[in-house]
């Protein structure tokens, strides 16, 4: 894999209906811009069309590299292997269904310095530009659990979970090859870990809207992200910070 100026890492779980137009919309954005880029997309065992449709855009377009990565493991174990695999000075993790718009990178890569090396989309914020809200209940559960997440693991973060993350490439390595869990709880995972490392942690408001047909249901995947935050906290920095054998 060539080595570019930014990669943008992209999970895709059955994402057949919107991984091509959101591939098309970050092909445009990139390719009216100097820089080197790549797409990284990880399909993550998907049992629909999402691999032939990753295929069939990245036949004419040299700058996408389609991970098939077989069984489906989850979100968190998807974002790792793009993130460990990429080669860029600038990693980007966006969702599949671009829930924040590609141009919102601008945001994050203007407070991204040697200091401010991890930089992550927030939607909490008074800045932040909410266009389409998440039906009330789920909107009022995620702020409940963001609050709890930074009452047990993340102190200070206001949204770990948002789904636009941007990181310099050697820390975003240092934290990902770290990161253990392949579930939804690998967003606090990894600012934990980032904490644990010593990092800044700097949040911009972006804009956002709520996508139908997300993967992600919070009856079933909180109580056990709630488990996976309490285990992260009680095992202590050294356990947090060890090494899984084959990844030094």
């Amino acid at each position: 894999m060539d080595r570019t100026d930014i990669a943008v890492i992209i999970p895709a779980y059955n994402e057949e209906e919107r991984i091509g137009p959101t591939l098309e919309a970050m092909i445009a954005y990139f390719s009216a811009r100097p820089e080197s880029w790549r797409l990284i997309v990880v399909n993550d065992g998907s049992r629909d069309r999402t691999l032939e449709v990753v295929q069939s855009v990245a036949r004419d377009r040299a700058e996408i590299t389609l991970i098939d990565s077989q069984p489906n493991r989850g979100k968190g174990h998807a974002v790792r292997t793009g993130m460990l695999a990429a080669q860029a000075d600038l990693l980007l993790m966006s969702d599949a269904d671009l829930a924040t718009p590609i141009e919102e990178l601008e945001k994050l890569r203007a407070r991204i310095s040697d200091k401010n090396p991890v930089v992550i989309g927030s939607r909490p914020l008074r800045d932040s530009n909410l266009e389409v809200r998440q039906p009330l209940w789920r909107e009022i559960g995620g702020r409940a659990f963001n609050k709890f997440i930074q009452a047990v693991g993340v102190w200070g973060v206001a949204d770990t979970q948002c789904g636009f993350k941007l990181f310099r490439e050697q820390e975003a390595h240092d934290i990902f090859r770290r990161c253990k869990l392949n579930g939804w709880g690998f967003d606090f995972e990894a600012m934990m870990i980032a904490r644990d490392l010593g990092l800044t942690i700097t949040e911009v408001g972006v804009r956002w809207r709520h996508m139908e047909g997300s993967k992600f249901e919070p009856l079933k995947e909180a109580p056990k992200m709630l488990r996976e935050l309490f285990r992260l906290r009680l095992m202590g920095r050294a356990a947090r910070l060890k090494i899984p054998e084959g990844r030094e």
